[in-house]
Parts: C-alpha cells; sequence; structure tokens
C-alpha cells in the first residue's frame, strides 16, 4: 500500500512538472539563418531568388535588348515546379524572385497566373459597374518580352542516421516571341544532417 501510495505521488509530481513546462519561443531576425531539420526553409528561398535574380540581370540578354529596343524589357514569372522528394511552397519562392526583379529597376515586372486572371476579372466588372472616366482599360495589358521558368529537384542520400540532401535549382529566361533560351542558371544547396543518439 505504500508502495502504490509513493508510486502515485511521484507519478503526480512528474505529470505537474511536465505540465508546467511550455516551449521556449526566441524571436530572431527574419534574415537569420534557421534550418533546424535540414530540409528546404524560407532562407534556401531567399538566398536563392537573390543568386538567380543577381545571376539573370549580369546576363548579356538584358544589355542586348536595351541597345536594340531602346527600353528595359518586359518579365513574367512562368511555372517553378517542385519535383524534389519534399513538400516545397513554390509560392513563396516566386514571391521572393518577384521581389528581387521588382526592387532591381532593370526589368519591369508583369503579374501572372492566378493574379492576372483575377485583375482581368475586375476589368471586366468595372466595364458595368463604373463610371467610364474611372473604369481600367480592356486589352491595355503590358505586354511580356520573357518568360522566367524553373524546376527544383532534390537527391538524398542517408545511412545510419547521417542524410545528405541534394538542392537543385534550375531556372531560365525564355524569348516569349520565338522561344530561345537567353539565360540558364543552376542552384545547388547541399545539407548534411546528423542525428545524433541518445546517451542514457
Amino acid at each position: 500500500m505504500k508502495f502504490r501510495a509513493l508510486y502515485l505521488l511521484i507519478a503526480t509530481a512528474v505529470l505537474l512538472a511536465g505540465c508546467a513546462t511550455g516551449p521556449s519561443v526566441t524571436r530572431t531576425a527574419t534574415d537569420e539563418v534557421t534550418d533546424l531539420s535540414g530540409r528546404w526553409n524560407d532562407t534556401d528561398s531567399r538566398l536563392t531568388a537573390e543568386t538567380m535574380v543577381g545571376s539573370m540581370l549580369s546576363g548579356a540578354w538584358l544589355g542586348r535588348f536595351v541597345s536594340e529596343e531602346g527600353r528595359d524589357p518586359v518579365v513574367i514569372i512562368g511555372s517553378i515546379r517542385n519535383r524534389s522528394s519534399e513538400h516545397i511552397d513554390a509560392t513563396t519562392f516566386i514571391k521572393d524572385i518577384e521581389r528581387e526583379l521588382v526592387n532591381s529597376g532593370q526589368v519591369i515586372f508583369v503579374a501572372g497566373g492566378e493574379a492576372r486572371e483575377e485583375l482581368r476579372e475586375e476589368r471586366e466588372d468595372q466595364q458595368s459597374n463604373t463610371t467610364m472616366e474611372t473604369a481600367a482599360a480592356l486589352a491595355a495589358e503590358t505586354g511580356a518580352d520573357y518568360m522566367m521558368q524553373g524546376v527544383i529537384t532534390s537527391q538524398t542520400d542517408a545511412i545510419e542516421g547521417k542524410r545528405a540532401t541534394l538542392y537543385k535549382v534550375d531556372m531560365e529566361l525564355i524569348d516569349l516571341e520565338n522561344n530561345q533560351k537567353v539565360w540558364i542558371e543552376t542552384k545547388e544547396i547541399k545539407k548534411l544532417v546528423e542525428q545524433k543518439k541518445a546517451s542514457w
């Protein structure tokens, strides 16, 4: 009977101790590298976008276009496919690329995909529900000269608590008029994760 009472007392103490402790949260800078799982994360997305856009804007195609056309090129982002072994939200990566393109001031960036469709619906709606003076004109979109496309792949090798993952991001810029690829770049990120064994 004494052992049972002692057991209940210890179990209650352990339970209360477990309830008393909660997660520890520390705020960090958004540009600080936080790699907990070794999987693709926000830092990988941001750094890859910076590298890709920097490479694209330093390519020979840009100077040639400005020289021939006398204006900045218009760029739209097409599909960026995730063919890696894990779930990667391509939307975050696309937004990082958009930010870099717009802030560069070297190209004109136009909306594509769902955003473009939403804008078209709004213009159609304005034709019936707003005054002629304030309604956005139809068929007045800025056409893109180039489309940026890409794919994310990965390869993983693992053994005895160690995992090495190689992420490969391939991007290209294509002339919409003649389908010529004017720029191609690859960015690789390799991560080694070691799961330490518990020592008791």
